[in-house]
């Protein structure tokens, strides 16, 4: 690629997909030369404070796909995606000089390891670089909302309700088109494996509810099976709270996770699935449940970093007992609760578990055992396949009572597993004895 042509940089965090992307549309309308640039940063990678890894193999083992398909997908635009494993102050430099970048178009992030990340990088580069941000990990655009960030109600139901009436879905970005062919590098850049990451190789377990590959192809594979192959989301309300099986539920929060699909696009296949099929309960309540994710997005935005504090956004001045011993047996499934235990088994043996299976353990885990919650959050950071942080530390703020429930509601985890698992088929799955 010649130095001469001023080129622009996308650089890809959370959002691994080139469909429905403001940054790369407007990149490639903007400039002749586009590089896009993925870092495997080694600090994501590392212990954490509490001694176990910040990310472990099953959501890495899912980056790694979601960041090989994203990769193919940019080549057919004729724009080379630069992967490496270094921490981008040190690799985005070198490209920047060496290929005449002039604008950094990039997803705008808020919470502190992205903002962090972000100084370090601009600390080392000349004034002279754009950085243009775009917000397309929400479903309603923070342009559009009747209220500014300050505003945002505390309580769910007054957020959506004031979404649903004053905020229309933007349409979806359409697809750039292909550069020229000299844009692209000679060099294909090569995935990591999970060794280079300092990470074990994955043992896939037959029982898992994910059995899913990451990237953008498996993700509209999945919202195809789910929609219009089987019209499972016409029932989805009412088998939303299963444990056994792929299609209790839509199984989307990975790839939203990470990026390989865009809450709009999902939206909109809903809507042509109500046109085209049924609008019921079940289409709207997955549109609800979109609304979910964007209510922990704008919490943690007008919260900042109170979201990683103690006390939460409330503030509040609990006991928190943080024993390591009791942090094990609630993370290996060895407590007095058998659909705690069945739960965390599964998270253990392959990296998901089901939304009701979070509450009820993440509400033992604090409400119960007594335990500090932060503790909780950062297993499920290291663990889930589909860990974002605002629904995560949103989550589990939420059950632990200092977050946004303003009934600070206690699971009764016996009567949730005799409601959901009356049969015991999940706990069965999961537990070596047979419980019935």
């Amino acid at each position: 690629m010649s130095a001469s042509i001023e080129s622009a940089l996308i650089w890809y965090r959370n959002d691994l997909r080139i469909e429905d992307h403001e940054g790369l549309k407007n990149a490639t309308e903007k400039f002749d030369r586009v590089i896009a640039y993925y870092s495997f940063n080694p600090n994501h990678y590392k212990e954490n404070k509490w001694g176990f890894k910040k990310t472990e193999k099953y959501r890495a083992n899912f980056l790694i796909e979601s960041v090989k398909n994203l990769q193919e997908s940019l080549e057919r635009l004729n724009v080379t995606l630069v992967v490496d494993l270094k921490p981008p102050h040190q690799s985005i430099p070198e490209i920047i000089q060496k290929h005449k970048v002039k604008s950094i178009y990039l997803q705008k992030e808020w919470t502190e390891e992205e903002v962090k990340e972000e100084k370090e990088v601009s600390a080392v580069l000349d004034d002279g670089i754009d950085w243009i941000y775009h917000y397309e990990q929400m479903l309603f655009h923070p342009d559009d909302l009747a209220f500014n960030i300050a505003q945002i109600p505390e309580v769910f139901g007054a957020f959506r309700k004031s979404c649903e009436k004053a905020v229309a879905v933007r349409p979806e970005t359409i697809l750039p088109n292909p550069l020229p062919d000299s844009n692209l590098f000679e060099k294909k850049y090569a995935m990591p494996n999970l060794s280079e990451l300092g990470l074990e190789n994955l043992d896939i377990d037959h029982r898992s509810a994910f059995p899913f590959q990451g990237g953008t192809t498996a993700a509209m594979a999945r919202l195809k099976h789910y929609f219009w192959e089987t019209k499972k989301l016409s029932y989805y309300k009412n088998t939303r709270n299963g444990l056994v099986g792929i299609d209790y539920s839509s199984k989307f929060s990975p790839w939203l996770a990470d990026g390989s699909i865009s809450p709009k696009m999902i939206y909109w296949e809903i809507k042509r699935y109500e046109k085209t099929i049924q609008k019921n309960q079940s289409t709207y309540w997955l549109i609800f449940e979109l609304i979910w994710r964007d209510y922990f997005k704008y919490i943690s935005l007008k919260h900042n970093n109170k979201i990683f504090k103690i006390g939460g956004i409330l503030e509040r001045d609990y006991y928190w007992d943080e024993s390591y011993s009791t942090f094990q047996k609630w993370r290996d499934g060895d407590t007095a609760e058998p659909f705690v235990n069945a739960n965390m088994i599964e998270l253990k043996q392959t990296g998901w578990m089901s939304n009701r299976g979070r509450q009820n353990v993440a509400s033992f885990f604090a409400k119960d055992l007594r335990m500090d919650w932060r503790m909780g959050a950062a297993y499920f950071e290291s663990m889930l396949i589909d860990f974002d942080v605002h629904s995560n530390y949103g989550n589990w703020m939420y059950v632990s009572g200092v977050g946004n429930d303003p009934r600070d509601r206690k699971f009764d985890v016996q009567w949730q597993a005799q409601r959901y698992d009356s049969n015991y088929k999940f706990q069965n799955l999961w537990l070596q004895k047979t419980l019935f």
